[in-house]
Parts: structure tokens; C-alpha cells; sequence
């Protein structure tokens, strides 16, 4: 009997013994060297890779001209009684409309009075009470490059920039005006929501007014296509989209300019722009959608018109609001706009210039177009109605972009 327990009580020992051999390596690897075992649990945990953040989107609202004729700040100037400027009145209509987390206005005309005093076309000078209203009404990005930057001279610019420093702390940024290479190589970004926006602006021409030989001041012209490359990818590494204001085309035209607008657009997206405002015509100008090297879809807006004016051609009454989704998807790493509209809005006077104010379109009526200013000023033109508008709107805008147009939305 004995015989046969032995075998089995010295299986057993052995296989407790070598059952306790492999434990005790076991432990022994976790405190030093990991095992083959352990180390490929590690790799595969590690290999997986975290989930992508939901995308994350914000509003953009950009305006076309600011152009602040005298008869604008002639009215200011009364309704603050003598004292300073009120230019409220001119802008009450249309102040819910800029709700953007960035809003953006081109503001063609120099903010440089008192230093210099206010004056009209063409050389203007513009009081600084219209900024401090555009800053109270939300306006975050100011576009400098146009061709009334140079109105006056160097000084003009030094003046314009010493007074959008002091709004800094309000989080005003600017671009297009630079006192030097230095300011011209500072990349301009904002960022709301963990979407970071870069900014640059330029002009087709300075009204032929040039800086003199020996100046700092850098102004970013169409012309220059290497600089405005070099300017488009420096921001782009900077920031998840670039947008280009672009201060070009042919005024009091609707017409779309080839060279100057078109190609230079499509060399705009192609170097890294992912969003193209165009100002300086005065009137709205079509809307369409370039493909980037990447096959995604670029906004340009050729042309938005005037914020304000009190000029004397009927188109020039017509502008409009850019109203935009920009979208940063973690996921394909990408930041696009993925929708947009255009709000139209009007720019209306009463007889001789007065009263002049801007409306949205959609609260324009009959009556007042009937009593437009510009129907009976010098240059106007007498059939001036809401049927014009409607008719210029609906053959300038394709109805894509006036309903809401949604892109880049995979």
C-alpha cells in the first residue's frame, strides 16, 4: 500500500514545488524587469489611443467699410450737443447684429481726431468716438490696410496705432498697419472657445500716396505675392485658421475682377487662407467657394460693401453682414467654416444727407426706401425703391448664402 502512495505523495510535492517556482518569478519580475507577459499587456493598453475631443465651434460676424463721410460726423457732432461726437444714432439699428465671438469691421477711414482735425473725402480723418462705439458694440478685429491708410502721411498711421494700443486690454486686435518689420512679423491671432483665428490685411493701392524712402511703416500690397505667402504661412502655424481681409477690386462695381480678385484668391487658399473678406467696392460683390490643396472648401467673399457711408449711389446703399460657423474638428484636425450667411443690410439718409443710419434689410420697409436722399442728391438715383434692392440683392448673392449655406460638415 505504501508502495503506491509514495508516487503520488512525490507527484504532488513536485508539482507544488515547481507550481511556486513560477509565482515567485512572477512576483520578482513585477518589482524589477517586466516579463514578456506583462509587457505586452502594457504595449496593447498604451497602443490605444485616447478618444478625440468633441469639435468645438464659434461665431464670426465681419462688416464691410466703415466710411465716415463729414455728414456722419457733422450729425455726431450735434447730437452730442457740442461736446464730443454721439454717433449712436447711426448704428442702433444694426447693433444686435454684431454678436459674433469675433467681430470684424474694415475701418477704412483714419481714427486720428482730435491730432489731426475730422475731414471728409479725400482725405479723411475720422473722430476717435466712431472706435470707442465700434469696440462698445463688440467689434474685436480691426482691418487697417486700405487705400485711405496713407491720408495722412506717416503721422496719420502712428496716431492710428497709438490709439488701437490703448485698446489692447479690451481685446481688440488689429491688422494691416505696422510701424515696423517687427509689428509686421507679429503674428495676429485671437481665440475664443480653444479656436485660435490669424489675421492679415491688404491693399491694392494707397490712392497713389506712398510712404516716404526712408520710412519703417510695412504695408502688405496685392502686388507683393511673396510677402503676403511669407504672411499667410507664418499665421498659419500660429493659429488653426487664417483669414485674409482683402482691400481690392474696382469701385461702385459688382463685377468680380479676374486677376486682381480671382487668381489672387485661389493663390490665397492655396498658401493657407482659410477664409477670404473682401472690401473696398462699396457694393456687395458675389460670394463662392474655392477648393484649398487639401479639397476642403474656402469662403471668399469678394466684396461686403459699406457698413456706412453717405455716398450718392444707389448700389453703394446696399452692404451686408458676414454671419459664420468656424468649426474645430480634433478629430481630422482641422479647423473650417462649415456655415455661412450673409445678412444684408441698408445704408439710409433723408433729404440733403441728414439722418443718416443703417438698417437690416429685413426691417427695411417700402416707405423708407419711397423716402431715400438718395433719390433726389446730386448723382442719385430717382427710381431708388425696395424693389431695386431686392432685384440687386438676389442677382449679386446667390441664394445658397442668403437661406444659409452649410459646407465642410463631415
Amino acid at each position: 500500500m505504501m508502495k503506491k502512495i509514495f508516487p503520488l505523495l512525490l507527484a504532488a510535492m513536485l508539482s507544488v514545488s515547481l507550481f511556486g517556482c513560477r509565482q515567485f518569478d512572477d512576483d520578482f519580475a513585477s518589482e524589477g524587469t517586466s516579463s514578456q507577459s506583462t509587457f505586452s499587456d502594457s504595449a496593447a493598453v498604451s497602443s490605444e489611443a485616447p478618444p478625440a475631443k468633441d469639435p468645438v465651434s464659434i461665431k464670426l460676424v465681419a462688416a464691410g467699410d466703415n466710411l465716415i463721410h463729414n455728414g456722419i460726423y457733422d450729425q455726431a457732432r450735434a447730437r452730442a450737443g457740442g461736446s464730443g461726437y454721439d454717433f449712436n444714432y447711426a448704428y442702433q439699428n444694426v447693433k444686435s447684429l454684431i454678436n459674433g465671438d469675433i467681430n470684424v469691421l474694415n475701418q477704412e477711414t483714419l481714427l486720428v481726431a482730435p491730432t489731426f482735425a475730422p475731414s471728409n473725402y479725400p482725405l479723411f480723418s475720422t473722430p476717435v468716438e466712431v472706435g470707442d462705439l465700434m469696440i462698445e458694440m463688440g467689434f474685436n478685429v480691426f482691418t487697417l490696410a486700405n487705400n485711405h491708410m496713407l491720408d495722412k502721411g506717416t503721422k496719420g498711421i502712428q496716431t492710428s496705432l497709438e490709439y488701437f494700443d490703448q485698446q489692447k486690454e479690451k481685446g481688440v486686435i488689429t491688422a494691416g498697419q505696422f510701424r515696423n518689420q517687427a509689428e509686421l512679423d507679429e503674428i495676429r491671432t485671437i481665440t475664443k472657445n480653444d479656436v485660435t483665428v490669424g489675421f492679415v490685411s491688404v491693399t491694392e493701392h494707397t490712392n497713389g500716396l506712398s510712404l516716404p524712402a526712408n520710412s519703417d511703416i510695412k504695408i502688405l500690397y496685392t502686388s507683393d505675392e511673396e510677402a503676403i505667402e511669407k504672411q499667410i504661412k507664418a499665421t498659419k502655424e500660429k493659429c488653426d485658421i487664417v483669414v485674409v481681409a482683402a482691400h481690392w477690386g474696382v469701385e461702385n462695381s459688382g463685377v468680380v475682377h479676374q486677376e486682381n480678385q480671382k487668381e489672387l484668391a485661389q493663390k490665397m487658399v492655396d498658401w493657407g487662407a482659410g477664409l477670404i473678406i473682401g472690401t473696398h467696392p462699396h457694393v456687395l460683390q458675389p460670394m463662392e467657394y474655392l477648393q484649398n490643396p487639401d479639397g476642403d472648401k474656402v469662403l471668399v467673399a469678394y466684396s461686403l460693401g459699406n457698413f456706412i457711408s453717405a455716398m450718392n449711389k444707389a448700389p453703394c446703399m446696399l452692404g451686408g453682414l458676414l454671419d459664420l460657423t468656424i468649426t474645430k474638428n480634433y478629430a481630422i484636425g482641422k479647423t473650417l467654416v462649415t456655415s455661412a450667411a450673409l445678412v444684408p443690410i441698408v445704408t439710409h439718409f433723408d433729404a440733403r444727407y441728414q439722418n443718416i443710419r443703417v438698417y437690416p434689410y429685413e426691417k427695411y420697409t417700402e416707405e423708407l426706401a419711397n423716402k431715400h436722399g438718395v433719390k433726389t442728391v446730386k448723382g442719385g438715383y430717382s427710381r431708388f425703391n425696395k424693389a431695386y434692392l431686392e432685384n440687386l440683392l438676389h442677382k449679386t448673392i446667390d441664394e445658397e448664402f442668403l437661406k444659409g449655406s452649410v459646407v465642410n460638415s463631415d
